[in-house]
């Protein structure tokens, strides 16, 4: 049972990663606020850290991950190349940035409650990849706002 939710845990993770790299390098190209765009350089670095840990888990386990889901990356695609072009404003990238964040921490929280067989360094992964996607959500509040 550990390895099974062990290995489940961190498809999920490597999803949701995948998922977050894409979107912060998407929304960097939006980005005209040279702190705004440190932020995000910033944690794009501290995403690809963890994926490269999240990989070589994967490697030893002989998996190889998993794609997000087509919709999801759809909707993104859609959010980043028509919202995003069409407002082009460090606070729709806040906006954008900010859901995506919000998604990525019930998701991960919701497969830790149901992976709880999973190893501890797996566990640890996806609380790390919590804790970044948390504090990148706090960091873009300085960039929102009212609509």
């Amino acid at each position: 049972m550990i390895e099974k939710d062990t290995i489940k845990l961190l498809r999920e993770c490597d999803a949701g990663i995948k998922m977050g790299v894409q979107s912060i390098e998407d929304s960097l190209k939006y980005t005209s606020n040279g702190e705004l765009k440190r932020t995000l350089e910033k944690n794009l670095a501290g995403h690809v850290e963890i994926q490269e840990k999240l990989q070589g888990l994967l490697n030893s386990y002989h998996d190889s991950g998993k794609e997000p889901p087509a919709m999801a990356k759809g909707m993104a695609w859609l959010k980043t190349n028509f919202k995003l072009a069409a407002e082009s404003s460090d606070d729709a990238v806040a906006d954008f940035i900010t859901d995506g964040c919000n998604m990525g921490v019930k998701s991960l929280s919701g497969y830790l409650n149901n992976y709880k067989a999973a190893d501890e360094k797996s566990k640890n992964i996806a609380k790390e990849l919590i804790c970044l996607e948390e504090r990148l959500s706090v960091d873009m509040r300085g960039y929102l706002s009212a609509k």
